[in-house]
């Protein structure tokens, strides 16, 4: 049984219609949930709206959304007067072009979602659009009215179905030029290339994301279940303090070690389940 649908409408291609569905592909629902605590009487915080010039807390019906205008002051927008300059969702997701999946650049995406058929009908053509973009090895580019934004979605072939990303917007992407501004221009030959070539290949492996485990959510529900026991809280053991040596030295040895190991996703599995909290 399908999960509940984030969104409902129709993709298009030219007077093709299929009926499709959104679901959430990732969520961050099963970390450990923590909240602000009255140390003195046990019972849970809540957030409370104040005037930052007054300390005193707002109703509800004074609360209103502003823009800060560079006078200082803010203008201030009523909730009708936004739900009326927002464009307007047709619910249609039109397929705007096809591209290469390498064209476009990680740095872009934003969330995952799992785009599959919302009925019987709309099977077939899904399922044409689906192998005729795995064979073209090409994803899918549409804009439509998502939770109230335009939105730019890429969609892509993945396994029974397809996957829609929703990508950044180039001003909400900053540029990497400050954030490398202060590399130098090195160029690295001979040997010293030749050693780190040989330990990247032999760290070759497959990405399993089965592989990795969340350390601090672990960390975190062994730190509940201990205050849950009555046990002493587990301390983490301090990581060694990293010693300044030769980078030649270090890559040699580097080579050496790496022929006794094994790359992530060639390991078997660890079938220990997660330690959950409770």
């Amino acid at each position: 049984m399908a999960p509940r649908a984030n969104w409902k409408g129709r993709l298009r291609l030219g007077e093709i219609s299929i009926g499709v569905a959104l679901y959430t592909a990732a969520t961050t629902s099963d970390r450990v949930a923590l909240h602000m605590v009255n140390r003195r009487t046990g019972h849970r915080l809540k957030n409370e709206l104040v005037d930052s010039v007054t300390g005193k807390p707002v109703e509800k019906d004074a609360e209103v959304m502003g823009y800060e205008a560079d006078t200082g002051d803010y203008v201030l927008l009523e909730q009708d007067e936004i739900v009326a300059a927002i464009p307007a969702s047709d619910k249609t997701l039109p397929i705007e072009a096809f591209i290469p999946c390498s064209d476009i650049d990680t740095l872009y995406f934003d969330r995952p979602y799992y785009l599959g058929p919302s009925d019987a009908a709309s099977v077939e053509a899904y399922a044409l659009l689906r192998d005729g973009m795995a064979r073209e090895g090409v994803a899918a580019l549409a804009r439509t009215v998502l939770f109230r934004r335009l939105r730019t979605v890429m969609i892509r072939p993945h396994g029974a179905g397809l996957i829609a990303n929703t990508l950044n917007f180039d001003y909400e992407v900053r540029s990497a030029d400050r954030a490398f501004a202060d590399i130098p221009d090195l160029k690295i030959e001979g040997e010293m290339l030749e050693l780190a070539e040989h330990i990247i290949k032999t760290k070759l492996g497959t990405f399993d994301p089965s592989a990795f485990d969340d350390r601090y959510e672990a960390a975190l529900a062994d730190l509940v279940k201990a205050k849950l026991d009555g046990r002493p809280p587990p301390h983490r053991k301090e990581a060694p303090q990293a010693k300044v040596v030769d980078l030649m030295a270090a890559l040699r040895e580097s080579a050496k070690a790496a022929k006794g190991r094994t790359a992530p996703g060639k390991t078997t599995k660890d079938k220990t389940p997660r330690r959950k909290a409770g």
